[in-house]
Parts: C-alpha cells; sequence; structure tokens
C-alpha cells in the first residue's frame, strides 16, 4: 500500500496540499514502483494534529482521487468522518481507512451500504493528545479486544468478513514500548483470520529505536515491513514502495522459495 498525502503538515514531509500535478505524480511513482494500493489521506493524523473541517478535505482529495481512480489499481482513502468516505466512494475509492476503528454510525452505514473494503484501526484517545500519556495494563488484549468489537460492529452492520482488514495502529496513543510488544505478538492481533494492515513507515518508534530523523528511515521502515510480513501482516502501508518490495523478493527467494 503505497502512501500518497495530501495534507500540509505530513509527519514525513511528503505532503502535497494544494498541488493537485505533484500529488498525481508522486501517486503515479508510487503506482509504478509496484504498490497494490494506494492510500490517499487528506487530514493528518501525526501526534497533535489538529482536526482538519470536512470541506477542506474534500478539497484536497476529490480531485487527486478522480484522476487516479481509473488506473485500474484499488484506492483507499484514509478518513474518519461519513460524508468524506460517502464522496470518495462516489468518487471511485474501493476501500476506506478508519483510524478511529468505525466508532460512527453514519461511518459504518456508508461502508455497509457500498461494496467497498475497511481497515478499521485501534488508536487511544485522538491526534491532538494521544502521545501524551499512553497507558495500558495489557497493551495486547486491549488492542485485541478494540479490534474484536470493530469486527463485531461491521459484522453486525452488513459488512462481510471477506471486507475488513485489521489495523493495531502503531504510534496511535502508544509509547515504544507499547509498539514494540504489539509487534512482537502481531499475530495475536488477528482475529478470525482477519487480513491485518502494519503501517510502521518513517514513524517515531523507528526514530526511537535507530536514533535517526524521519528523512532517513527508509531502511529501518524497510525491515521493519519485512519483519512485520514474516509474522503475517497481509497489507503494508508504505513511503518506499519499490525498496520495500524489493526486500520482499529477496525474502520470497530465499525463504518461501525452499518450502
Amino acid at each position: 500500500m503505497g502512501i500518497v498525502n495530501l495534507t500540509p503538515d505530513s509527519f514525513s514531509g511528503d505532503g502535497f496540499v494544494g498541488n493537485v500535478e505533484q500529488a498525481v505524480q508522486h501517486a503515479r511513482q508510487q503506482f509504478e514502483a509496484g504498490a497494490d494500493i494506494l492510500d490517499i489521506g487528506a487530514e493528518s493524523s501525526r501526534p497533535g494534529a489538529i482536526p482538519t473541517p470536512e470541506a477542506d478535505e474534500l478539497k484536497r482529495l476529490l480531485p487527486i482521487l478522480r484522476e487516479v481512480s481509473g488506473w485500474g489499481i484499488p484506492i483507499s482513502v484514509d478518513t474518519y468522518k461519513p460524508a468524506v468516505m460517502r464522496a470518495a466512494l462516489d468518487a471511485g475509492a474501493a476501500m476506506i481507512n478508519d483510524i478511529t476503528g468505525m466508532i460512527h454510525p453514519e461511518a459504518l452505514q456508508a461502508v455497509a451500504r457500498s461494496d467497498c473494503a475497511v481497515c478499521v484501526m485501534h488508536m487511544q484517545g485522538e491526534p491532538g493528545t494521544m502521545q501524551q500519556t499512553p497507558l495500558y495494563q495489557d497493551v495486547v488484549a486491549e488492542v485485541r479486544s478494540f479490534l474484536a468489537g470493530a469486527l463485531e460492529r461491521c459484522r453486525q452492520a452488513g459488512v462481510g468478513d471477506e471486507r475488513i482488514v485489521l489495523d493495531p495502529g502503531f504510534g496511535f496513543g502508544k509509547t515504544l514500548d507499547h509498539n514494540l510488544a504489539l509487534f512482537r505478538a502481531l499475530t495475536v492481533a488477528s482475529i478470525d483470520d482477519s487480513p491485518i494492515l502494519v503501517g510502521v513507515s518513517r514513524k517515531s518508534m523507528l526514530g526511537a529505536i535507530t536514533g535517526r530523523q524521519v528523512d532517513d528511515r527508509q531502511v529501518a521502515s524497510v525491515a521493519a515491513a519485512l519483519l512485520a510480513a514474516q509474522k503475517g501482516a497481509k497489507i503494508l502501508r508504505v513511503h518506499d514502495v519499490a525498496a520495500t518490495r524489493d526486500a520482499l523478493a529477496v525474502w520470497a527467494a530465499i525463504d518461501l522459495g525452499s518450502q
């Protein structure tokens, strides 16, 4: 899953707000690098982020989505707002990526009335304050419980299991120790064999481990993506598509090819 940010304050410095041509060009680069899905987000969810007005999010999103939706690649839209979901689905989105885990009834309705896929993510708190004092008794058990509840909410709304992806939400209301505990137990996060999405590309947890700044975390990001795949992740949400595909190809040739 190749990331396409349309925000002015992307933590990774790759936001393309207000420049349709550059945003489409970046999406094309992700596509040509081998992305299987493009994930487009028009509202920042970085720690400390301020909510984006719905009208602004749509203004950023729709011109790009309309341009890329005819490329023959599934498009995921990263939003938690029901109105944005509905507009995105009308414009050709194939997946909704909801950082709030489908807790809004209208969001569930928007997804249930379509045939789109949906990724439900765990987040403690909200982006503006989520990293101030993350606290868990048992982060693995609590995240798994939340995702199980989100899966059931989707089912009750009429969304079939084959449409649902789960995301533990690395970096969303979690310390480094919380993130590492979740990563080690990644296979435990799956419920009823639902596929897991992992998004750790360039995140601060990798900076804390390596001491490197955000624009120098490609190697760490690729290593984390490879480890996630080895632990069973089915979708890897990444900035560096080509480098990640190369690592997966080497793993497949050496390890999987011997089985």
